[in-house]
């Protein structure tokens, strides 16, 4: 599976953005889909996943109640919703994909480029 994420930008706080990742291949729909973050000089921490049919979401504290995840398993595509975005909200965004339902980054098997999202305060 190959992954494209895109969507990133600059964007003030209290703003929103969406993100998209595409995936190639025929077994998406087999994927638990997750997307990650990373800001600079810290660890790879994980934002939310959505189960491989899209029944079931799970969402970092940092990240419930203004992100949402959703997937489109026609077009191949994963999506994050971003609102009421922070200046911690900074970082790259990078989306995977795995067959287990885990929050641990090492669990997934593929992953994208990253897209940045700056937040300006």
């Amino acid at each position: 599976v190959q992954l494209q994420a895109s969507g990133g930008g600059l964007v003030q706080a209290g703003g929103s953005l969406r993100l998209s990742c595409a995936a190639s291949g025929r077994t998406f729909s087999s994927y638990t889909m997750g997307w990650f973050r990373q800001a600079p000089g810290k660890e790879r921490e994980f934002v939310a996943r959505i189960s491989y049919t899209g029944g079931m979401t799970y969402y970092a504290d940092s990240a419930k109640g203004r992100f949402t995840v959703s997937r489109d398993n026609a077009k191949n595509t994963v999506f994050l919703q971003m609102d009421s975005l922070k200046a911690e909200d900074t970082g790259v965004y990078y989306c995977t994909a795995g067959t287990r339902w885990s929050r641990d980054r090492y669990a997934y098997d593929y992953w994208g480029q990253g897209t940045q999202v700056t937040v300006s305060s």
